[in-house]
C-alpha cells in the first residue's frame, strides 16, 4: 500500500512539473481533449464504445492543434489521449487530410469551360474527320468565325475520349476499305453442311458486300482446288455479261484458293485481297450470311442430300435477296423494291414449308412476288 501511494504521489509530481511547462493555450487544449474522452466513456455505461465521425473529427483536429505548440512524440501524446493509441487519432487526422486535398472545389481557378454546342461542334470534326488532327480542327473552327487554341480543342477530345488523329487513324485500316469501297468488293468463302446420312458437303458462294446480293456458285463433296477454280471461271464469265462494278475479291487463305483461282480473277482486273491469319472477322459480310443462313434456315432441316440442299439454298436466296428486309441496308431488300403503300388484306406465303413467313398485301401484283 505505502509503494502505491509513493507512485501515485511521484506520479502526480511529475504531471505537476509537466504543466508548468505549458501555456495556458496548451492546457485549454488538454483539457477539451480529455473532456470529449470523458464524454465518450459515459455512454460506455449502457453501450459499447462506438465513436462517431464528428467525435473522431474533434479529437483529430484537437490533437493535431496540441502537436503545433511544440515538438511531442507519441510516448508524450499517450498522458492525453488515454482511450485511443494516439497513431489512430493521428490516422483520422491523416484521412482529414487526404480528403481536403481530393475534394473538388467549386471555385476552380483557369479559364471557364467552353460553351457545349461548341463543345459538341469539336467533337463531330473530330468524329466525321478521323485523319484531321488539333492543328486541322482549329483551321475548320476559325473559318467557322470560331477561335479556338489547339490546347482547348486537345483537352475536350480528351475529355469525350477521342485519341489523338495520328493514333485514331494510323493507316487507311479494313474497316475504312470496307466502308469506302464495299460497292466495288465482293467475297467468297465456303460452309459445310452434313446430310442426314452424315455426309458432309461444301458449298461454296460469293457475296457482294454492296448490295448484299449472293451467288450460289457450286456443291459438292469433294472440294480440290481444281474443282474451285473452274467455279470461279464459270462466275467470271456470268460477271461479264453484267455491268457491275466490281473490282475486289475477298477470300482467306484456304489451301483450295490457289493462284489459279487468283490469276481467273486477276485477268478479268481484279485485285484480290487475301485475309490475315485467323481473323474471320476480316471476312465479316460472308460470315454474317453463313450466321444467318444457319439461323433462319439449315438449322430447322434435315437435308437428304445434294439435290436436297441446292433446292433449299435457291428458295433461300431467293427469299433472302427479294423478301427478307435488311438492317444494313436501311430496310432495303439486295434487289431494290419500289415502295407500296399499305392497303388491303396482309397476306402470308410460307418459304421452306413455313419454317420463314413472308407478307404482302393481297393487292400486289403477282409479278412482284416471288414464284
Amino acid at each position: 500500500m505505502f509503494w502505491s501511494i509513493v507512485a501515485i504521489v511521484f506520479s502526480i509530481l511529475l504531471d505537476l512539473l509537466r504543466l508548468g511547462h505549458l501555456s495556458d493555450r496548451e492546457k485549454d487544449i488538454e483539457i477539451l481533449i480529455l473532456r470529449h474522452q470523458l464524454d465518450i466513456l459515459e455512454r460506455k455505461r449502457t453501450h459499447p464504445i462506438k465513436v462517431s465521425n464528428a467525435e473522431k473529427v474533434t479529437l483529430a483536429v484537437l490533437t493535431n492543434k496540441l502537436k503545433k505548440f511544440g515538438d511531442r512524440s507519441t510516448r508524450q501524446l499517450r498522458n492525453v489521449v488515454r482511450i485511443f493509441q494516439p497513431e489512430t487519432v493521428l490516422k483520422w487526422h491523416r484521412e482529414l487530410v487526404r480528403r481536403k486535398w481530393t475534394q473538388e472545389h467549386k471555385n476552380k481557378g483557369g479559364r471557364p469551360r467552353i460553351d457545349h454546342d461548341l463543345e459538341a461542334l469539336i467533337v463531330r470534326l473530330a468524329e466525321e474527320n478521323p485523319r484531321w488532327g488539333y492543328g486541322k480542327i482549329e483551321g475548320e473552327l476559325i473559318k467557322l468565325g470560331i477561335r479556338l487554341s489547339q490546347t482547348t480543342i486537345r483537352n475536350v477530345l480528351n475529355r469525350n475520349g477521342i485519341v489523338p488523329a495520328h493514333v485514331r487513324f494510323g493507316s487507311i485500316g479494313w474497316r475504312h476499305l470496307m466502308k469506302h469501297y464495299k460497292e466495288q468488293i465482293i467475297a467468297c468463302d465456303f460452309f459445310t453442311v452434313e446430310t442426314i446420312w452424315l455426309k458432309t458437303l461444301y458449298v461454296f458462294f460469293f457475296i457482294e458486300l454492296g448490295s448484299r446480293r449472293v451467288h450460289l456458285t457450286g456443291i459438292t463433296a469433294k472440294p480440290d482446288s481444281a474443282w474451285v477454280t473452274q467455279q470461279a471461271r464459270q462466275f467470271v464469265w456470268k460477271l461479264e455479261e453484267t455491268d457491275d462494278n466490281l473490282r475486289f475479291l475477298i477470300h482467306d487463305r484456304d489451301s483450295k484458293f490457289t493462284n489459279a483461282f487468283d490469276n481467273v480473277f486477276r485477268s478479268a482486273g481484279f485485285h484480290v485481297i487475301h485475309t490475315p491469319l485467323r481473323a474471320p472477322d476480316a471476312n465479316a459480310y460472308a460470315e454474317r450470311w453463313l450466321r444467318t443462313i444457319r439461323e433462319e434456315c439449315l438449322d430447322h432441316l434435315l437435308i437428304m442430300n445434294q439435290t436436297h440442299l441446292k433446292r433449299v439454298l435457291d428458295s433461300y436466296i431467293s427469299y433472302y435477296e427479294t423478301s427478307r428486309p435488311h438492317q444494313g441496308l436501311d430496310q432495303q431488300t439486295p434487289v431494290p423494291r419500289k415502295p407500296i403503300p399499305y392497303s388491303g388484306q396482309v397476306r402470308k406465303r410460307e418459304v421452306l414449308g413455313g419454317i420463314i413467313n413472308d407478307y404482302y398485301c393481297a393487292q400486289v401484283p403477282s409479278s412482284q412476288l416471288l414464284n
